[in-house]
């Protein structure tokens, strides 16, 4: 058994930030519980000593909040403007990361000794591209690479940028990777193993396969659609997640409502092996179980959360069960063992 968490927008029913139990045996969710009450709690992150982090929204504020292992409050850095829509960790020199789509910023937070938060610097992002949804910079993403280096993601700029950060949060800007103009780079995840990252591009519906040269470099690779050849209606990817083992790579379509499978060789290469339904309307984001046996999807708009049996061997996805409600989920994540 293991504790699954949802991050929702609360804009209808969701009430803030939710918990569930999975069944590793059965595949089954149940007993669903609110543990934090907050308002458009849209992503979340634990660190190793299990406090949890969160968005956080009051009014006309956002920012990110801070909780104890069992969920008391600890607390909350906001400040004028929409909240942001990501965060990322470094454990190891206590930093948290927000990334905000509306202002083209990313925040840095130092983790006190209580686990509560400190803004200790911001980065502000300029340009645009375009797109109708690049009128100016916007960061989507704002994490640690295996070797310690700050990436974003900027959907606006179509750029990937790393910088050099310290324990202190300084950070200097190392290097800029260009995406084709009109892309839209959403979100990152690296190779556990070989020296590749996987980008998913919002507004054109590919993944970008590119060499991680280690020191915050990047070069392409290779780039892979996310459809079908046959579909030409709306869609705008969200969520990557790769296996443990690097074998494996998954993606969330909104709108074509489905997860995209690919594998990886040994070539470097990744290969499209299945789209497969989400079973649900805007798969948001995708989590793979502990044990890696379930990949599961939550949908913010039909409130229901895809549990999928997963092939070791194949990567291939089947789906077990599709009627378990947690309303407006638009994050899932485990909570890591004590």
């Amino acid at each position: 058994m293991e504790e699954i968490y949802f991050g929702t927008y609360t804009k209808r029913q969701s009430q803030g930030i939710y918990k569930a139990d999975f069944d590793n045996e059965t595949g089954q969710l149940s007993n669903l519980q609110l543990v934090v009450s907050q308002q458009n709690p849209t992503y979340l992150t634990f660190s190793a000593d299990n406090c949890l982090y969160s968005i956080a929204s009051d009014k006309n504020q956002g920012g990110a909040a801070s909780y104890t292992p069992d969920f008391q409050p600890l607390n909350q850095i906001l400040e004028e403007g929409p909240a942001p829509c990501y965060l990322g960790s470094d454990d190891k020199r206590g930093l948290l990361f927000s990334a905000n789509y509306h202002t083209g910023q990313a925040l840095i937070y130092k983790r006190q000794a209580d686990g509560q938060l400190e803004l200790v610097n911001r980065i502000v992002h300029q340009g645009s591209g375009p797109h109708a949804n690049q009128s100016h910079a916007r960061i989507h993403f704002s994490d640690i690479s295996p070797d310690r280096y700050l990436i974003t993601c900027d959907l606006g700029t179509d750029e990937l940028t790393s910088y050099a950060i310290n324990e202190t949060g300084l950070v200097q800007p190392i290097d800029n990777y260009q995406f084709p103009s009109g892309s839209g780079p959403r979100h990152l995840t690296f190779h556990p193993i070989f020296k590749h990252a996987f980008v998913v591009c919002e507004l054109d519906s590919t993944v970008h396969n590119l060499i991680y040269q280690g020191c915050g470099n990047f070069e392409a690779y290779q780039t892979i659609t996310t459809l079908p050849d046959d579909y030409s209606g709306f869609n705008a990817p969200a969520a990557i997640e790769v296996t443990s083992d690097g074998w494996f790579i998954y993606v969330s379509n909104r709108g074509h409502n489905s997860i995209a499978c690919y594998r990886f060789i040994l070539d470097g290469y990744i290969h499209l092996i299945d789209i497969v339904p989400s079973h649900g309307q805007t798969p948001r984001d995708i989590c793979l179980t502990a044990d890696e046996k379930y990949l599961l999807v939550a949908h913010q708009d039909s409130d229901n959360v895809t549990v999928f049996q997963r092939h070791p061997e194949t990567g291939r996805l089947t789906e077990l069960s599709h009627d378990f409600q947690v309303s407006e989920s638009v994050c899932l994540v485990n909570r890591p063992k004590s």
